[in-house]
């Protein structure tokens, strides 16, 4: 058992514009956080893991080639490997717990198998 101490916990970025830290990493997940500052732009490109978002405080709107919708603290959201994906419209300071399976960058092409 491992208890993972500030995962989900608003992070203030540091010298940039968004904050990720990996809190956790085995080879079939990996967990962090997921800090945007209110007004912030979310310029991530689409991952090669599936993963799931939930949202520990803030609030704003995700969009995804399928639609778009509110969310805020409480809102799970699962975004499937490859799919584009962006939060925008970011009114409070946006903090996530996201779990990717398998981990994080473990399915791109330039990196080795674990």
């Amino acid at each position: 058992m491992l208890i993972v101490e500030g995962a989900g916990r608003w992070t203030v970025p540091a010298g940039a514009t968004n904050d990720w830290v990996e809190h956790l990493r085995v080879p079939d997940l990996s967990v962090g956080t997921y800090c945007i500052p209110a007004g912030g732009v979310d310029d991530q490109s689409p991952h090669t893991e599936d993963e799931i978002y939930v949202v520990t405080a803030g609030r704003a709107r995700i969009v995804t080639p399928d639609g778009a919708a509110e969310v805020g603290p409480g809102s799970v959201i699962f975004v499937p490997a490859g799919e584009e994906h962006r939060f925008d419209e970011v009114t409070e300071d946006l903090a996530l717990l996201v779990v990717f399976g398998p981990a994080y960058g473990s399915r791109a092409p330039d990196q080795p198998a674990e």
